[in-house]
């Protein structure tokens, strides 16, 4: 891994950026612990229940697989679930990632577990950030996606607890039509309470969440303008998983405010995927990730996905080594050709720094290269290509525009 310096797009007074070639090491690595977790949440993608899984990674099976974790450098580490405070092992674990010089960070869950004596452990042990789901402004919002009740209350308490003793805290919100229109009120909560990052997610039809409550695509388009926007007023850094989408928004966005003040830098809308494409404000890496792409994802008993929104294995570590599936397996190399992808991702103008969501498009058509399925536009399409293909066989490439 190679730092950019701040002219390579990081902030100015943040740290700088890491240059990871994705073939190779991943930028975020997210272990699943458990999938047990007293929550019942509407959306969870891995169906959580109270219980553990017998099958799950035991304590020794989790250092040799952070020990493979480490071989990729300092990638960011995610311990998640369910509720990783679930495990009894959870601090050994998270103390032997500290020891190998993981960047970790943790999302429990919004439960009476999250004590004031855990979060204060929790930093003794050296966790990096602490990751807490917040899905709405109020109680009655997000305790509807919890189907807790008190879960609101836990979650702002475990919040304000962290930055007392100087935790940095992350917030992951989910975007769908629960609670499409109660985000404006969380912003404002959220400029509240001192945090310093904002992860917007965007519905994955995966585990128990619904195609049903997806946003449609204008809502989409809506939202991550709207995001684009806060990013210049919120007083907190904001970025999106599961919309990369995302990036065209900005690359357009920045475009037309260069167009219209000429004192901006000159934005390209076709971008090169290698060494990968940085515009400071879109993102913790220097380039954009993508499930598989920059991302991996372990299970709680092994099975490597691209992603924890996409069910899907590239092998199982009890089996092979986490590095050697990631580089090898065809599952993750196929997904990092952006030239594989079908549809109108395969031909997009943005399609090198976007990619379309791997993860929705399964969900939502059973093809991991398959067209981002609520990305609103449409991309022109080159004389050679419509040369090649039928009407029938843009209209249904075409098909999910709504």
């Amino acid at each position: 891994m190679q730092l950019l310096p701040p002219e390579k797009g990081a902030r100015t007074g943040k740290p700088p950026m890491l240059d990871v070639d994705f073939t190779k090491n991943p930028f975020i690595v997210i272990w699943e612990v458990t999938q047990a977790c007293d929550l019942a949440c509407v959306h969870c993608r891995a169906e959580a229940r109270p219980w553990r899984d017998s099958g799950e990674l035991s304590t020794a099976e989790g250092k040799r697989l952070i020990d493979q974790i480490a071989e990729f450098g300092q990638p960011l580490f995610v311990i998640t679930g369910g509720d990783p405070l679930k495990r009894p092992d959870l601090f050994e674990l998270i103390d032997y990632a500290v020891a190998k010089g993981l960047r970790t960070t943790l999302t429990p869950s919004g439960t009476r577990l999250m004590t004031p004596e855990v979060i204060k452990r929790l930093k003794e042990h050296g966790l990096s950030r602490l990751a807490v789901s917040l899905d709405g402004s109020n109680a009655k919002v997000h305790d509807e996606f919890r189907k807790v009740a008190g879960s609101f209350d836990w979650t702002i308490a475990s919040i304000k607890r962290a930055r007392e003793c100087d935790m940095p805290v992350q917030i992951n919100s989910t975007v769908c039509k629960l609670n499409f229109d109660d985000f404006d009120p969380l912003a404002d909560l959220l400029k509240t309470l001192n945090i310093a990052l904002w992860a917007v997610f965007f519905l994955v039809p995966v585990g128990r969440g619904l195609r049903s409550d997806i946003c449609s695509a204008r809502e989409h388009e809506v939202m991550l303008n709207k995001i684009y926007d806060w990013t210049k007023t919120l007083p907190f850094d904001i970025k999106t998983t599961a919309a990369q989408h995302y990036r065209r928004v900005v690359v357009q966005r920045m475009a037309a405010e260069g167009a219209a003040d000429p004192s901006r830098p000159k934005i390209f809308t076709r971008l090169s995927a290698t060494p990968g494409f940085s515009l400071g404000d879109v993102g913790r890496s220097a380039k954009g990730v993508n499930d598989g792409n920059g991302f991996v994802f372990i299970g709680h008993t092994g099975d490597v996905c691209p992603s924890g929104f996409m069910p899907v294995a590239g092998g199982n570590v009890r089996e092979r080594s986490l590095v050697d599936i990631y580089r090898n397996d065809p599952l993750f190399t196929d997904m990092r050709d952006y030239s594989k992808l079908k549809g109108k991702c395969g031909w997009c103008d943005f399609r090198d720094v976007c990619g379309g969501s791997r993860s929705r498009a399964y969900g939502v058509t059973g093809d991991v290269l398959a067209s981002e399925p609520y990305c609103i536009y449409v991309p022109p399409r080159p004389a050679e290509l419509v040369a090649k293909l039928s009407e029938k066989e843009i209209a249904e490439a075409e098909a999910f525009i709504r």
